[in-house]
């Protein structure tokens, strides 16, 4: 089982430690997911992706019989143009030597996991990685079932195997950590103006507002 400690410091993430690994979020997925609304889902799983990519987290990407249940969507794919996603015929993803190859070989524990769905191609990966000696992290937000009790039971499920439920916005703070981490605070920005939703608009305001010297009482 994994070693890693659920409270305490230690506990939140680091870029440093981290690992991504995003499943299946391909058009087949996406025709049967109703657990959340689907635009939400490729908004969070878009941004949990640039802000990977800002922060130098290793990400894999991986799809499920991409020839019959389509290609990664765009969004994802943009972020990572050059990777070529992992096509599996097994459900289990960590059940792919090739995907399980890729994430030892970055040679980090906290593997975060999302993807489509919830309750069958991320919570089969999750709960073997767990009992791998993996501390494993599921962003509940960019991922998603074939309904809200499927996607809630598989969570439930995974928390009794040991492993962390956590959304994405929480995934990028605790990268982030402190404000005075000026090196990704640009990609940190550009992430939260851009999938943020009502945040990104409120840090949109704020930066016309510093531009232009008025605060928000005199706008």
């Amino acid at each position: 089982m994994s070693n890693g400690t659920k409270s305490g410091l230690q506990a939140l993430l680091t870029p440093e430690e981290s690992v991504v690994v995003l499943i299946d979020h391909q058009p087949f997925q996406f025709a049967n997911l109703n657990s959340h609304e689907p635009t939400m889902i490729v908004n969070n799983a878009v941004g949990l992706a640039k802000a990977a990519k800002g922060f130098g987290v290793p990400t894999i990407l991986t799809t499920v019989l991409e020839e019959r249940g389509g290609y990664l969507i765009k969004g994802l794919q943009d972020v990572f143009p050059d990777q070529k996603p992992i096509n599996r015929t097994l459900v289990n993803t960590w059940q792919d030597e090739r995907v399980v190859d890729a994430v030892k070989a970055t040679g980090r524990k906290k593997l975060i996991i999302a993807g489509l769905w919830t309750e069958v191609c991320v919570a089969m990966p999750a709960i073997q990685a767990a009992g791998e000696g993996f501390d494993v992290y599921v962003v509940t937000d960019a991922s998603g079932g074939a309904s809200e009790e499927s996607h809630d039971m598989a969570v439930r499920r995974m928390i009794q195997a040991g492993v962390v439920p956590i959304t994405w916005l929480a995934v990028m703070s605790e990268w982030q950590r402190d404000y005075a981490r000026e090196e990704t605070i640009p990609a940190l920005a550009e992430v939260l103006a851009e999938h943020g939703g009502a945040t990104g608009v409120a840090f949109a305001w704020e930066t016309q507002l510093l531009a232009t010297g008025r605060t928000g009482a005199d706008a």
